[in-house]
């Protein structure tokens, strides 16, 4: 059955009193179930510990209406006043540089056009292509030139009421060549534009809906309230405002200011402000931008576009179908709204809304604390590299497999993408959010993420140690003093994207004398920022190097929510290897292997690691993800990125295929030797350190690390290394 039942909260992070609000989408109609329960383990492979979660009593267990909600996906710009402009003449225009002119829809440039009344007006990209202009019950006005994609024009439409004439035209820019490429056409009205709807940029309406989303930037777009001609359109396309014209102007839209926020100026002094819907991208180089410099804070009047996309999501906006208070005496953990209805055929569907609850802020329950990589999960919030990236099975060095949340995805739209992804456009994704149905952050999924990081909270309950949560949101909210109540925190399998609060915190945690257990690999890789005043939603950048899914075009390497160079830790000064000692080193997704031990793991700093443990013994021949303990991602140490030197390499695994390929920032060359048969690079090593103040840091070094602890009824080296690891570390006596 492809239907499924989908929801998302408002948080996911909550504190006892806290209100998590549940939103739902249920198909099937009648009624839907809900529950609350702790999830332990997600993993219900054949190979795994299978999955485990516990039932807890709650106010939201229960059955309620079901309805179907809606995902309305596509970014533009809202002019707040429904119809600022009853105009007899005017004049529309604005600076565009279209991406997919020609894809067979209706893309809106900017006007008040109704298409379920078939009033008002706009000037738009045509389903050929063509610049096109649409009053009313008229005729379409089409230049009948195709625009060419990812190039900038100066596009306009002029209507005179004295004659009943509109005129729509586009210049095509080249500014390096010094010229401009000019057409246009000229029609009469027959028929009354009538009222249409709310004046939209970059979409027009469909009814309380918008529709027609344009995709690629507008720069400068404006309205006068005069017929102008073509060489007054030429002056009215920088700002200040030709003070001859000004007079005439009715609105002009400056995207260059509140760059990180929703707001959209109106420097006309009419105060016809708007806001952006479903955040298109800002900070985007626009018409004018001539490389002299690379951030828009430097120069501001060169960044005034922005970039819309058809199939930009930030909220769903769903109704709050059930809400949940945390409870005073709810145990910190991960936990989960299961909701499911009945089929027809006697089945169900179902859904897990994973959030996290911690304790009182400023308090804890127990010396541990597991860090949550939120930021990244959202980094990688329904991907879809398997169907979308033509370099998935060179990459993962296997044929490309479709599971159920695959296909799912590929099948529907709308539910926005994660920024490993690509725009309809072709352009990379920037922003991602949690305020939506995120179908990878899910028990029962691949083990990759969240479901992967539900073997460590097995692992911890299995074993019985207390221990807390807390998330990436929380760390980045609140620094360093939501970590001072633990003795250890353990990060999650795979915390690849920081921002710098984050990482300023746990430098400042494991320099003050906290213990960090890095319990993954490819770790604090990428910056990204959160937005100041929006929840939910990162910002991330693919800046010059690193394994990148898509590159960021010339001059758009900053981020619009701070102003900060996004990319590659390392390339910001900030390699991982000097907060935990290695840094990202290699991948491949066939097969993981064992890690050996070394001579530096019979140092007596490190005894306390191997308690238990030969020292031939292999370590983690075994494993659920990819059948050792050392793979899928792995980290290496290097002193010259900032590996501390003292710190013990304690073990190490090398015996890599040449399905691993070497991270192509350390290669100063294409070559052939970037595999695992070929380069000793390729490399995963397990690390331990002391840090200042009685602190310490242990690395493992793999993504594939936590799939090895359940082995065996949890009886082998790799749960009896880390549990020695974890018995060390929240003990108080210094290092």
């Amino acid at each position: 059955m492809s239907e499924r039942i989908l929801g998302y909260t408002d948080r996911l992070s909550a504190v006892p009193g806290d209100v998590v609000n549940f939103k739902i989408s249920a198909p099937l109609g009648g009624k839907f179930k809900a529950r609350l329960v702790r999830l332990i383990c997600g993993d219900d492979s054949p190979e795994g510990p299978g999955f485990k979660s516990k039932n807890i009593d709650s106010e939201i267990d229960g059955t309620y209406p079901a309805r179907q909600q809606p995902i309305l996906a596509g970014s533009y710009i809202w002019v707040t006043a429904r119809q600022p402009f009853d105009l007899p003449n005017f004049t529309i225009q604005a600076m565009i540089w279209p991406t997919l002119p020609g894809n067979g829809k209706p893309q809106a440039i900017l006007g008040s056009y109704d298409a379920a009344s078939g009033s008002g007006y706009a000037l738009y990209v045509g389903e050929d292509g063509c610049l096109t202009f649409r009053a009313g019950q008229n005729p379409p006005v089409s230049t009948g030139v195709k625009l060419l994609a990812r190039h900038w024009y100066e596009v306009y439409a002029v209507f005179d009421a004295g004659t009943g004439r509109v005129t729509i035209g586009h210049n095509m820019m080249l500014p390096y060549h010094g010229m401009q490429q000019s057409v246009s056409e000229t029609q009469m009205l027959s028929a009354a534009m009538g009222e249409g709807g709310r004046f939209l940029i970059a979409a027009w309406n469909d009814d309380k809906f918008a529709a027609a989303h344009f995709n690629g930037k507008i720069d400068s777009p404006r309205v006068s309230a005069r017929a102008l001609k073509p060489a007054e359109i030429e002056r009215l396309r920088d700002l200040p405002l030709d003070v001859e014209l000004a007079q005439y102007v009715v609105a002009a839209w400056d995207f260059s200011r509140g760059m990180s926020t929703v707001k959209v100026t109106d420097v006309s002094g009419n105060r016809y402000h708007g806001r952006s819907i479903n955040l298109p991208t800002r900070a985007m180089t626009g018409w004018n931008w001539d490389s002299t410099d690379f951030s828009w804070q430097s120069k501001p009047e060169h960044y005034g576009a922005i970039h819309f996309h058809d199939d930009d999501l930030y909220d769903c906006g769903w109704q709050t179908d059930f809400t949940l208070t945390i409870p005073a005496d709810l145990k910190s953990g991960v936990y989960c709204a299961h909701v499911w209805q009945k089929t027809p055929d006697g089945g169900k569907i179902e859904d897990y809304i994973p959030f996290f609850v911690r304790p009182a802020r400023g308090t804890a329950t127990a010396p541990l604390a597991l860090l949550i990589p939120t930021a990244s999960y959202l980094a990688y919030a329904n991907q879809q590299m398997i169907s979308s990236w033509w370099f998935d099975e060179l990459a993962s060095g296997k044929f490309a497999t479709m599971n159920a949340v695959d296909q799912y995805l590929e099948e529907h739209e709308s539910f926005g993408l994660s920024v490993y992804d690509e725009h309809n456009d072709g352009s990379g994704v920037c922003y991602s959010s949690h305020l939506r149905p995120i179908l990878n952050m899910r028990p029962k999924t691949d083990l990759w993420q969240f479901n992967a990081d539900t073997h460590l909270t097995d692992w911890l309950e299995k074993k019985k140690i207390p221990y807390d949560v807390i998330t990436d949101d929380d760390l980045h909210a609140e620094g360093v003093e939501v970590l001072r109540p633990y003795r250890c925190v353990m990060t999650g399998t795979h915390p690849e994207y920081y921002s710098k609060a984050m990482l300023d915190a746990l430098q400042a945690y494991t320099n003050g004398g906290g213990r960090l257990m890095y319990m993954g690999a490819n770790g604090f890789y990428w910056r990204i920022a959160y937005h100041a005043g929006l929840p939910g939603v990162i910002e991330h950048r693919r800046a010059e190097d690193g394994m990148r899914a898509w590159f960021s075009e010339s001059g758009e390497y900053y981020m619009s929510f701070t102003g900060e160079m996004s990319g590659l830790w390392a390339r910001n000064g900030r390699p991982p290897n000097m907060l935990v000692g290695n840094a990202f080193a290699a991948q491949g997704f066939v097969e993981s292997v064992p890690y050996h031990r070394t001579p530096e793991s019979q140092d007596p700093r490190a005894a306390f690691i191997f308690e238990g443990i030969g020292v031939d013994e292999v370590i983690g021949d075994f494993g659920t993800v990819g059948g050792g303990a050392a793979g899928w991602e792995i980290d290496r140490a290097d002193t010259r990125l900032g590996t501390p030197p003292h710190a013990l390499i304690v073990a190490a695994a090398t015996d890599f295929p040449d399905t691993y390929h070497w991270v192509n920032e350390e290669m100063n060359h294409t070559h052939s030797a970037v595999n695992g048969d070929t380069n000793p690079r390729v490399r995963c090593d397990m690390m331990f350190f002391e840090t200042p103040n009685g602190g310490a840091v242990f690395s493992t070094g793999s993504i594939s690390y936590g799939g090895a602890l359940a082995h065996d009824g949890y009886k082998n080296n790799v749960s009896r290394l880390t549990e020695n690891v974890v018995k060390r570390f929240v003990d108080p006596t210094p290092f």
